[in-house]
């Protein structure tokens, strides 16, 4: 099934107006060798493209190759066919432009907060000093100011994620792929966090491309809400979430055309979830 796209919103992110896209997918299949030795289909026949600058969310159904689809934009791994573009190149291999965070924890547990935060600039050749300087100035600016000798096992689950967060930002990356990464807070945290990632997003030029279950918090941060179909996965629909920005999260969702977008894009994604369910019930083969 292609992608079912609506008119771009007049306050969709200016910096993804009439720019090359960043990202491009292209008639991605990604398959993978079971253990029986057939072939599994994650994905087959993916389109997508993201815009300089876009926050694009991505929701479906457990199993529908969200993650898959990050990882071959990361370079992580590869499509078995069709073909992915970063910045108008094929993806080779990983991209140093291209920042990653997961659903887990990707600190390093021996490492400082401030220790964290500064690896990404040393491992790019930056000396310790001008490291340590950059560091602080994220650690204050995600609200961790006065933490930098703590270590992970000390933070809070959401002091966590804001180390990541610096950890990912300080390198500048064009790209952010985010993998469910506030699926674990609690909701209190996991709204904080959401505000917080835009007001962070707002002061950068990086696209984003950001998976998550909840369409909740899809519709609450993205410019567009990309559905995936169940396995094996191709783009559904495509919606331009005409929502003014800044926005606050939790206020965002009492608005009268978020409700309406929540049951337009619903009506899509429950009919993905009910396939998924059904094949968990009663699972064929898919090897091939």
């Amino acid at each position: 099934m292609g992608a079912i796209m609506t008119p771009s919103p007049s306050n969709q992110s200016a910096r993804a107006s009439e720019a090359s896209p960043v990202i491009e997918l292209r008639d991605v299949t990604k398959q993978f060798r079971t253990q029986k030795g057939g072939l599994y289909t994650a994905v087959r026949d993916l389109n997508l493209t993201i815009q300089p600058g876009e926050f694009v969310a991505v929701v479906g159904p457990t199993g529908s190759g969200k993650s898959t689809t990050l990882t071959m934009i990361s370079g992580l791994d590869h499509p078995t066919s069709g073909e992915a573009l970063v910045m108008g190149e094929p993806v080779r291999g990983v991209n140093p432009h291209i920042g990653y965070m997961f659903q887990s924890d990707a600190v390093f547990p021996w490492k400082s907060v401030l220790a964290n935060v500064a690896s990404g600039p040393l491992f790019r050749g930056a000396s310790r000093a001008d490291a340590n300087t950059r560091a602080r100035e994220w650690i204050t600016r995600v609200g961790l100011g006065g933490f930098e000798d703590s270590y992970p096992y000390q933070l809070s689950g959401g002091m966590r994620k804001r180390v990541a967060l610096a950890q990912t930002l300080i390198n500048e990356p064009r790209i952010l792929l985010m993998d469910e990464p506030f699926s674990a807070l609690d909701v209190q945290t996991r709204t904080l966090m959401e505000d917080e990632l835009l007001q962070l997003w707002s002061s950068t030029s990086a696209s984003v491309v950001f998976v998550t279950h909840d369409l909740e918090e899809a519709i609450s941060l993205a410019d567009r809400v990309c559905v995936l179909t169940s396995g094996p996965a191709t783009v559904k629909g495509i919606y331009a979430i005409d929502l003014p920005r800044p926005r606050n999260v939790t206020e965002i969702r009492f608005d009268s055309r978020f409700i309406e977008l929540y049951h337009m894009i619903w009506e899509d994604l429950r009919n993905e979830v009910m396939i998924s369910y059904e094949y968990t019930q009663h699972p064929t083969n898919q090897s091939e």
